[in-house]
């Protein structure tokens, strides 16, 4: 996946980060979603109904879907290493969409990009 410059600048310097055992899950399909997470080190597997969706790493961003349209979880998140995650919640990511344009589009684009290898 290309990497998000602006999206991973604003990661990169998060305060707000947390780590994760190798096997955790980090959130379930069908939960609410209250942050979304860019990966610092590790790796994390993005999994559905039909198994593995998308393997992540170092620099890629996961769990926007849901501060985006306030929906469910459409997809469960295990670390599948050690793993530090930065943190964005929805008050966060509210404020971002609107004061970083580029924030959103690269947003935009992620989105775009897992849905069209999705197809």
């Amino acid at each position: 996946m290309a990497e998000t410059t602006t999206v991973w600048g604003l990661f990169h310097n998060a305060t707000d980060t947390r780590k994760v055992s190798a096997g955790a899950v980090i959130f379930s399909e069908g939960d609410p979603g209250a942050e979304m997470y860019g990966i610092v080190d590790g790796e994390v597997e993005l999994r559905g109904a039909g198994g593995l969706m998308e393997r992540l790493g170092p620099r890629e961003v996961f769990g926007e879907m849901a501060l985006v349209d306030d929906s469910p979880r459409s997809a469960t998140a295990v670390a599948l290493t050690e793993t530090t995650l930065a943190t964005v919640d929805r008050r966060r990511f509210l404020f971002l969409v609107q004061e970083t344009p580029m924030f959103a589009l690269e947003l935009m684009s992620v989105m775009a990009d897992r849905l069209r290898r999705k197809s």
